[in-house]
């Protein structure tokens, strides 16, 4: 693959070079379309120029908020796309929040765009010919001409991993042309080092992954350091398995990687407008949820005795302990003998109503209090009890990590992994939420929720 500068790829600058031609063109044909007579502006006075002349600053202004959006959506580096649902939610998050701003606009200052509804018939061109052109794209980043030349250096169960999902993921445009397990004979740093030589100049290397367990001894600094100064980038295999797999694992994690790594950073600015969009959303669903209400009380009195509401303490944000609400599901006495526990599989002291209530996800429409108070947002890691939380950070490393953010209803975890009863499944479960956390935006946001909504509709993963 081709480089310009060493720091811009051919693949990135095809991709916005098309969508800066889509967003203009829409718009362009749009008002041609709506205003037809202004083809009869076409003159020797260059009258209809006149016109494109007049128009050209305005839709050169939305095109850079498109492009703008898009980068902040992580839509120009593809190895952050999961999935192919990830990437419409995404570009459906773009077009959304331009066909805001310009309906804020028009409705303040009626004369900025062309009339006839051509801002909105420009936004419905865009709308098919952008995801036209993503659905090109993936298919271009397939050839040869386009794809990224990677060596993964390192050997064992962690390379191979990410040698595997690197190959299974050729949306990504990766193309892995070497790595340390095809060295013969001894791993030697000499042997090593011949091998990431060879490679790099005789199939033009552009990127070298490191997943090497022992490094001592073995990893060839200098010629790592060469290829870098030569443009070539070097990066930890922590970040690409975070990638592929939407976790961080925690077994190979160094603070330092947790202190160096992009993400993990909230402006006041995301805080308010996610703060915001939370108590709107809250205040919505608290509404709409009123008539269901009668129903669920008078549903959980005749089927056990006992408080409709159930009230626990659990962990929130910089560890603030605070009350979550819940309709009750299990017997007033659950955890008399017990003391605190988890939830087991076909767990007999959930009621017949609570069974139901925790399928539908309706037990949880209490939290919505939570969610206006500020206790709980919708998408975060998923709260905890004191008692688990003591217990977990003293046997998970970073466990901790988790309540930088307020906690949620939903999280990536919760979508991604089975309800876990374990300290293995808290593990895993801490996985996801970092890297929720390190990557926290409203468009992963809005991912996990449409997950959410699936996942009720069909059942899965109630406990």
């Amino acid at each position: 693959m081709i480089r310009l500068f060493k720091i811009i790829s051919l693949r990135t600058l095809v991709l916005l070079g098309g969508e800066v031609f889509i967003v203009w063109t829409s718009f362009v044909l749009a008002t041609i379309w709506r205003n037809p007579d202004s083809l009869l502006l076409l003159n020797v006075d260059g009258g209809y120029f006149q016109v494109l002349a007049a128009l050209a600053p305005k839709i050169l202004v939305v095109t850079g908020v498109v492009l703008l959006l898009s980068h902040f959506a992580d839509l120009y580096d593809s190895s952050r796309l999961r999935s192919t649902g990830e990437h419409a939610v995404r570009l459906f998050l773009v077009v959304g929040s331009v066909a805001l701003g310009l309906y804020v606009l028009t409705f303040r200052y009626p004369s900025l765009l062309p009339g006839n509804y051509s801002a909105v018939w420009g936004l419905i061109i865009l709308t098919f010919t952008l995801f036209g052109w993503r659905a090109a794209y993936s298919w271009m980043v397939r050839q040869p001409f386009l794809r990224e030349r990677v060596y993964v250096l390192g050997t064992g169960e962690r390379a191979e991993r990410l040698l595997r999902g690197l190959r299974k993921r050729s949306a990504m445009g990766i193309e892995v042309v070497g790595w340390t397990g095809d060295v013969q004979g001894e791993l030697t740093r000499d042997n090593v080092a011949s091998h990431l030589r060879g490679l790099a100049r005789g199939a033009g290397v552009h990127r070298v992954i490191v997943a090497m367990p022992d490094r001592r001894g073995t990893l060839p600094v200098e010629e790592l350091l060469d290829l870098r100064m030569e443009g070539v980038k070097v990066e930890e295999a922590t970040s690409w398995l975070e990638r592929i797999s939407g976790r961080i694992e925690v077994e190979q994690l160094y603070p330092s990687w947790l202190i160096f790594a992009e993400g993990f950073r909230f402006s006041s600015f995301f805080r308010l407008v996610r703060r915001t969009l939370n108590f709107s959303f809250a205040f919505a669903g608290t509404v709409i949820s009123l008539p269901l209400l009668p129903f669920i009380v008078l549903a959980v009195k005749l089927d056990s005795s006992g408080p409709v509401l159930y009230r626990q303490q659990r962990v929130g944000r910089r560890g603030r302990i605070f009350y979550c609400y819940k309709f009750r599901t299990m017997r007033q006495d659950a955890e008399a003998d017990t003391g605190a526990t988890w939830a087991l599989d076909d767990d007999p002291r959930i009621t017949r109503v609570g069974k139901f209530l925790r399928a539908s996800r309706l037990d949880e429409i209490p939290q919505l209090w939570c969610v206006l108070k500020g206790d709980m947002h919708f998408v975060g890691p998923r709260p905890e009890r004191p008692e688990f939380v003591e217990w977990l950070s003293k046997e998970i490393p970073y466990y901790g990590v988790r309540h930088m953010v307020r906690p949620g209803i939903t999280g990536w975890a919760q979508v991604q992994y089975k309800y876990g009863n374990t300290l293995e499944d808290a593990r895993e479960k801490l996985q996801y939420d970092l890297f929720y956390i390190k990557n926290a935006s409203l468009a992963l946001d809005l991912l996990i929720m449409f997950q959410t909504i699936k996942i009720v509709l069909l059942g899965r993963g109630a406990q």
